[in-house]
């Protein structure tokens, strides 16, 4: 069990201070983000001109770097996290898609529906640079003419994720490939990239 801080803000190892993950965050969409922030890392040795980048947004995403998330949260900042959490996203999901509300869970926690407008706004930035395509029932359409519901899809600018695997571990790849709970969200924050949080 990784130790925290009396606050909870930090996760303590080798005696040093590391930022924990966001704990508003859903089970479901950490697992997906610490999933995909392990997949960047086994990377890290390898790719680093691609892993970095994902290890970032996986971060990002998770609340570890950036704005702290027990802070009152800037537009700014919630953008930049909006942007990471949807491109992390996407990465883990291939070629699925993403609803807004989401990406309005992660960064919004409890209060999330009044982070939704931001998201669709960030999502017309990042389709404006191809790195997103804006989606309703099933088609690529103009973000700036849409209005309704719609889902965010992989531009051709994403970085494209690593095929995924189901290979036992070796010597030198001794993360877990299907990271649950708490714990494994947490220690990731201590080992990500050996670069220490706020």
């Amino acid at each position: 069990m990784v130790d925290k801080t009396p606050d909870g803000r930090h996760i303590v190892v080798g005696g040093r201070r590391w930022r924990a993950t966001d704990p508003a965050i859903p089970d479901a969409l950490r697992t997906e983000l610490v999933a995909e922030l392990m997949q960047a890392r086994r990377l890290v040795r390898t790719d680093p001109t691609s892993a970095r980048p994902r290890v970032s947004d996986a971060k990002v995403a998770l609340g570890e770097r950036g704005e702290p998330w027990w802070e009152p949260p800037t537009r700014q900042g919630q953008s930049d996290r909006a942007a990471a959490a949807i491109r992390a996203l996407l990465r883990r999901r291939a070629e699925g898609t993403i609803c807004p509300s989401e990406i309005a869970r992660i960064i919004g926690g409890t209060d999330w529906r009044e982070s939704l407008d931001l998201v669709r706004e960030v999502a017309r930035e990042l389709a404006a640079a191809d790195i997103v395509r804006i989606q309703q029932k099933g088609l690529v359409v103009d973000p700036a003419k849409t209005r309704g519901p719609i889902r965010i899809g992989p531009g051709d600018r994403l970085t494209p994720p690593e095929p995924r695997t189901t290979e036992k571990a070796t010597p030198t790849d001794t993360q877990p490939r299907t990271p649950t709970g708490e714990d494994v969200a947490d220690k990731t924050a201590a080992d990500a990239d050996g670069r220490p949080s706020d």
